[in-house]
């Protein structure tokens, strides 16, 4: 298996198909998962022509279960190192979730300057801010946020079992098709991972403001969100960073989850690959 280390000394596991000389798509996934929630993404992209890459997060998947870390800071940091162990270059960079929180941050912080970022996909993602305060009254009470971190101490597998097979994919819907094997592949990309990084990364993705991060990017950016999220609240997510981002295309999706790149791949696929090839 391929790993690079980071400069504080923190083995990610990366995966990296297809073509050197193509253009790479690098991709930078939710919580509490790993690389492999974007198979779907990837095999199809990867069917396209371009190069695909995909890392876990540090304490995610198969990357190191490290004690410190686990904020936005060093998230972007991790994906950098991954990005400039590979030397790309001109890339599209696809976040969902906390990932796109990653995303952002390492377009903003680290991509633009040194030619490495062509493109931004957000899709369900948590910028640019998932707390509520008094400045962001549309976001979620940290009541909430502190369930889960609850339920992940109390029995971290029941927790995951219940956000799989509920409000993550919309499964708790009356008129839901539920897949018990993506219930099933979910959980076990999250029980690989370490229950601290999980428990810190409830922090990291709720409470870190992007406000600057969004206001930061000038890449072509597409944003994407179902409006049935019960995860990311779409108007305090999707139509915000459409508000913030300079060159941002918006598409809201009509009954979608929040894990709609699973239920709905068929539909966005080729909605970023449009985009893309722009």
């Amino acid at each position: 298996m391929a790993y690079v280390t980071t400069s504080d000394g923190v083995e990610i596991f990366y995966k990296d198909w297809g073509p050197k000389d193509a253009q790479p798509i690098v991709f930078h996934h939710g919580w509490p998962l790993s690389a492999d929630d974007w198979d779907a993404q990837m095999l199809f992209f990867l069917s396209h022509g371009y190069r695909v890459v995909a890392h876990d997060r540090r304490g995610h998947g198969r990357s190191e279960q490290v004690g410190t870390g686990h904020d936005m800071d060093h998230y972007a940091a991790d994906a950098s190192a991954v990005v400039e162990h590979l030397d790309l270059k001109n890339a599209v960079h696809i976040g969902h979730s906390t990932g796109g929180g990653e995303a952002a941050r390492y377009v903003a912080q680290y991509g633009q300057p040194q030619g490495r970022v062509a493109k931004l996909v957000l899709v369900s993602s948590v910028p640019p801010l998932m707390l509520k305060t008094e400045a962001n009254a549309g976001g979620t009470p940290i009541s909430v946020f502190d369930g889960f971190r609850k339920a992940l101490a109390d029995n971290r597998a029941n927790f995951y079992l219940a956000v799989a097979s509920g409000p993550f994919y919309g499964f708790n819907r009356a008129n839901a098709t539920v897949f018990e094997a993506v219930i099933d592949n979910w959980r076990r990309q999250g029980m690989m991972g370490g229950a601290l990084a999980h428990y810190e990364g409830i922090k990291a993705f709720s409470e870190t403001d992007q406000t600057e991060d969004l206001k930061a990017i000038t890449v072509p950016t597409l944003v994407l969100q179902g409006d049935d999220d019960q995860v990311v609240p779409y108007a305090d997510a999707s139509l915000l960073q459409a508000k913030l981002v300079k060159n941002a295309k918006l598409k809201i999706y009509e009954g979608y989850p929040h894990g709609m790149l699973t239920t709905h791949a068929d539909v966005i696929n080729p909605d970023i690959l449009a985009f893309v090839e722009e």
